[in-house]
């Protein structure tokens, strides 16, 4: 979501420079004491950060930047260039620095999950793919080749992004690297942005539509989850139609 330029986001600085601040006590500093794994969320930031502004600490910068975002590091990662570049002290150079970090901390992710992990419930699909939804700003829809042990061959394949309906989430499109991979089965995954993973009426007919063709070509569909994020007013992260009896796969 970009943000007017005009835009400013404002933050209370606190009477403190960081020189005036303990030594053992600085963001570096500390990081170097008490391990990375240790450090507080707002010191990584303010080390990434680097320096402040004129009557902004780094510090009060990286905490005012955290509690703008509910202190959740995933709605930072979320916001655009031009969105972190409303804060005072961040210029494109920092906003682009903090957007690249924050990037390889989610590819880090990807990276560690197993190829050949084990999908029997929508829990393994939101393990899956979580971690990729909390910053997506439209639909994504992912299909999960298993064989027949319900190992997943391969990771989850982005299919198709943008508004879904018929025409974009064409069984073509999802059959065809299944039938090529000797998938004997899949699982269909999708976000909402709204954070809301509520199945809607198109959702409901996209993924009776997929069953009957994964009949033709002898793939079963084991289940289309929904994906929102959690903390959403529904109380759910995701939602799985097989669970729910809303289509009968």
């Amino acid at each position: 979501m970009s943000t007017d330029s005009n835009i400013a986001y404002v933050i209370e600085p606190s009477r403190w420079q960081v020189r005036d601040i303990p030594a053992q006590l600085r963001p570096r500093e500390a990081m170097e004491r008490v391990g990375e794994e240790n450090v507080t969320d707002d010191m990584l930031l303010a080390i990434l950060l680097g320096s402040g502004s004129q009557g902004l600490n780094v510090v009060d910068l990286a905490r005012g930047m955290l509690k703008h975002y509910d202190g959740s590091l995933t709605a930072l990662a979320a916001a655009s260039i031009d969105e972190l570049m409303a804060f005072k002290g961040v210029g494109r150079t920092k906003a682009i620095l903090l957007k690249a970090a924050l990037e390889t901390g989610r590819r880090l992710h990807d990276e560690a999950l197993p190829g050949d992990a084990v999908v029997r419930t929508p829990e393994d699909v939101a393990s899956l793919l979580g971690p990729r939804v909390r910053t997506l700003e439209s639909e994504v829809f992912w299909v999960v080749h298993l064989n027949a042990k319900n190992v997943a061959k391969g990771r989850p394949k982005a299919v198709t992004q943008g508004l879904l309906n018929a025409s974009l989430v064409h069984p073509r499109e999802i059959f065809r690297e299944a039938v090529r991979s000797s998938a004997a089965a899949v699982v269909l995954a999708h976000n909402h942005p709204s954070g809301d993973p509520t199945p809607s009426a198109e959702d409901i007919r996209i993924t009776r539509q997929l069953i009957d063709a994964g009949k033709i070509v002898d793939i079963k569909v084991l289940d289309h989850v929904v994906l929102g994020r959690p903390g959403h007013d529904s109380g759910r992260a995701f939602m799985s139609m097989r669970e729910e009896g809303l289509v009968a796969f």
